[in-house]
């Protein structure tokens, strides 16, 4: 059998396109780039854009939202699909996918007004985490430490916030022993998981967190195979927090960044998020 030709839909070459493009090039992989800063889509007639398979990684989560409602509209597979994205991006529809399926993750409470807002963080009790529905990269993420910081973390979103920032997703706060976890799952399997340590409570690589190499228990294993499969399936990252009573899940992520995560866990992330993709096209 030939070899499907992958399309890679991409804002721009980060490290981690970089690589995914080069273990495709390696292969001898037919592939072409589709950048969402240029692309068209004439919506009246289904092109032959000439591939089989579109691997997804924009950066703009609305990009990626209707690229692959398109793609998906003309039959053509994704990775991820549109509905993985579209749980992803939201955290609000990402954590009632876990609830649903029994995946632990920390209690959280949804108001649409500063009032019933602040009665929800009163009930969970503070120290709590208030987060925008939509955003990565732990921006506009607050530890709500009293009341009077609710109140002005509140009015500020109530005043000067967009439309989804008047829907108010809170969240208990779950101490960290200075780190969490961030796993990747590809497929039915976690290939690999790092611990992200910060003296600041957001960990993220992406605001300084150092990553170190945790070992895939069968028990971390489980939980992260259980709240991929909770949001669709596919190649996704999972945060997850080490908390009193065990795991908790804290955020899947859709288009996940692994550059820091290669050398620290030894595991060729690009190379199975490849074989992914080369087996969704054969499907």
């Amino acid at each position: 059998m030939n070899s499907p030709t992958v399309g890679v839909l991409l804002s721009r070459v980060r490290v981690e396109e970089k690589l995914l493009l080069e273990e495709l090039e390696s292969r001898h992989v037919p592939t072409k780039v589709i950048d969402d800063r240029e692309v068209i889509f004439v919506l009246e007639q289904k092109p032959d854009i000439g591939v089989d398979v579109v691997l997804e990684r924009c950066i703009q989560h609305s990009r990626a939202l209707y690229a692959l409602w398109v793609f998906g509209i003309w039959g053509i597979p994704t990775v991820n699909t549109f509905e993985v994205a579209d749980i992803c991006g939201n955290k609000l529809l990402t954590t009632m996918r876990l609830i649903r399926d029994g995946v632990p993750s920390p209690r959280t409470r949804i108001a649409f007004t500063p009032e019933s807002a602040l009665v929800a963080a009163e009930e969970l009790g503070y120290p709590v985490v208030m987060k925008p529905l939509v955003g990565s990269w732990g921006r506009l993420i607050s530890k709500v430490n009293d009341r009077e910081a609710a109140e002005a973390i509140l009015e500020h979103k109530d005043v000067l916030g967009t439309y989804m920032h008047s829907i108010y997703y809170v969240q208990e706060y779950v101490p960290k022993p200075g780190r969490d976890i961030r796993a990747f799952v590809v497929g039915d399997e976690t290939i690999a998981a790092i611990y992200r340590y910060s003296d600041h409570w957001i960990t993220n690589t992406a605001r300084g967190g150092k990553a170190t190499k945790c070992v895939v228990t069968p028990e971390l294993n489980d939980v992260c195979v259980r709240a991929a499969r909770a949001v669709g399936g596919g190649v996704v990252a999972i945060d997850v927090l080490e908390g009193a009573e065990g795991l908790l899940v804290n955020e899947v992520n859709y288009t996940m960044e692994f550059r820091n995560s290669i050398d620290t866990t030894g595991v060729n992330i690009p190379a199975k998020m490849i074989d992914y993709v080369l087996a969704a096209a054969a499907r």
